[in-house]
């Protein structure tokens, strides 16, 4: 330990200075607009079970989002073909994901085609080869890159969404198993939250086949390339579905949602309903001009997840790199459809494992009853080490205040989340706080039995309990450490507190404490102690 009194003094006082200053922004509604220009300004997030909300766990479907990557491989494929004038009949995905049948009109062309795949789509594996019908297969290590890209896509997305629509200190964590963990602090319309953060928002354009009549076409009629998608009707106050319409549309997607730059409410001038106009990017009006342009007279159905929303005669070729998705909306939902086409499409759908809403009535009553915790812990601690240890329980009482206040700093400095088992946590580290130096008073009680001075048994009171003290709180830190690692939610809330509650019991029951007791020393000769 350092033995010089005035550095040790100083690094206790800059250690205090700077955990107020980061928790003045947590303790204080009025930080000083110049504040954040100097000192930090994060705060101590308060959990769910503290302030209200709503907790989602959902898990992303990777299979269709490697079924949709394949789509999209079909048609680069397609295109290299054309462009290497590669004749064939047939490109489609089979029933396994992820494993393409390529049927060429010329089994002379099999050579060509390997090597311009190796050359362009290295990432698809040759599987086998029977006459002219060629398959693929991606690779192993392409499929693991394709489900992390959907993972990583769809926290991003759900972010830009949730930024969008307003929500406060939102908790957006990836988990194992293909599991995202949202919660919406002060969030209380759970089925709108839901629909906001569930909804894929695949927006796709498909050609509509008038060779069929909707209502009688069978199976067998649709075949691989046609399917049957249907325009839906809600009753605007139970949202429950009232009517359907049949289309029969293409499979194939001519664009999707991908190329959208902007989408903003309208209302239609002339019944005032609202609707949603898009903006497609430089690429995406090329692209839409090319469909309109070559498939005039003709019917394009807008789908956004598998339901179609409007399918309008195409009149005339559009140029303008503009659409719009009409329905029976609300304003609300029109809105909340803006919002998620111009957040991105969720990269594959999303299923709804767990959800959790909490009151903030009830969230209030969890502040009071931690707070009262604490408080009376706190007094029943703070008197028994009084009545006990008398003078020197003094000392250890400060100690427990100091440590109280490095612990909440540290929380807002790495601006932890607060919830209730996190404050048990806060609890049990006051109680254990003290058993450091209960540890070293009843060891220098023993000392002042043997008769030694009251500087030799401070001195070897503190030096003959030092293992001891770490090795119990070394052995409770690797407990809070494998909770921590694999606890989820409450847990880790639990572990993180009293995780820094250890640490900084061990500075202030051991630094800051013998300060106090060298500092009355150096003042004048120490003839007893009062312990």
């Amino acid at each position: 330990m350092i033995k010089s009194v005035k550095l040790r003094l100083a690094i206790v006082l800059v250690s205090i200075v700077l955990a107020l200053i980061y928790l003045f922004p947590t303790m204080s509604d009025r930080v000083p607009a110049w504040w954040g220009n100097i000192f930090p300004t994060e705060k101590i997030h308060l959990g769910l079970d503290l302030q209200g909300g709503i907790h989602l766990l959902m898990e992303v479907d990777v299979e269709k989002a490697l079924q949709v990557s394949t789509d999209r491989m079909v048609a680069g494929v397609q295109r290299l073909l054309e462009e290497d004038k590669i004749k064939f009949s047939e490109i489609m995905q089979t029933e396994d994901i992820g494993t393409v049948r390529i049927k060429l009109a010329e089994e002379s062309d099999v050579e060509r085609l390997r090597n311009l795949m190796n050359e362009k789509i290295p990432a698809w594996a040759h599987a086998s080869t029977q006459g002219a019908i060629v398959i693929y297969r991606v690779e192993s290590e392409e499929r693991q890159r394709l489900e992390k890209l959907a993972l990583d896509q769809a926290v991003e997305t759900m972010r830009n969404r949730i930024d969008q629509f307003g929500v406060a200190e939102p908790e957006i964590r990836l988990q194992s198993d293909n599991r995202i963990l949202v919660q919406l602090p002060g969030v209380k319309d759970t089925r709108r939250a839901i629909d906001l953060i569930g909804k894929t928002a695949l927006l796709e354009f498909k050609l509509v086949s008038d060779q069929y009549d909707p209502a009688e076409v069978s199976p067998a009629q649709l075949g691989d390339k046609l399917e049957v998608l249907y325009e839906q009707t809600r009753d605007p106050e139970t949202n429950a579905i009232v009517a359907k319409r049949p289309y029969v549309v293409e499979k194939r997607s001519l664009m999707t949602g991908e190329y959208i730059a902007n989408a903003n409410v309208r209302f239609n001038s002339e019944f005032g309903e609202p609707y949603v106009a898009l903006e497609f990017n430089g690429q995406g009006a090329k692209i839409f001009d090319e469909i309109t342009g070559a498939n005039v007279k003709r019917r394009l159905a807008i789908v956004l997840d598998h339901n179609v929303y409007s399918a309008p005669v195409i009149q005339e070729r559009i140029s303008g790199g503009q659409a719009q998705v009409s329905g029976r909306f609300t304003a609300k939902e029109a809105r909340d459809l803006a919002i998620v086409l111009r957040a991105g499409a969720l990269p594959a759908p999303i299923n709804i494992l767990e959800q959790r809403s909490v009151g903030p009535s009830l969230g209030h009553d969890s502040i009071r009853s931690g707070i009262i915790s604490m408080v009376v812990g706190f007094i029943l601690v703070v008197g028994f080490m009084v009545v006990y240890y008398r003078l020197s329980g003094l000392v250890t009482n400060l100690a427990l205040i100091l440590n109280l206040l490095f612990v909440m700093s540290i929380l807002a400095l790495v601006q932890a989340t607060l919830t209730l088992p996190g404050i048990a946590g806060i609890v049990l580290t006051i109680g254990m706080a003290v058993d450091a130096n209960v540890l070293i008073y009843e060891r220098i009680r023993e000392e002042l039995r043997y008769g030694k001075t009251p500087r030799a048994a401070l001195d070897s009171g503190y030096g003959k309990a030092f293992l001891t003290i770490m090795d119990a709180n070394i052995t409770t830190l690797i407990a809070a450490i494998v909770l921590y690692q694999f606890g989820t939610g409450p847990i880790k809330g639990f572990a993180v507190t009293l995780s820094l509650g250890i640490v900084s019991s061990l500075y202030t029951a051991i630094f800051v404490t013998r300060l106090v007791f060298d500092l009355v020393a150096a003042r004048r000769p120490l003839k007893k102690l009062s312990i």
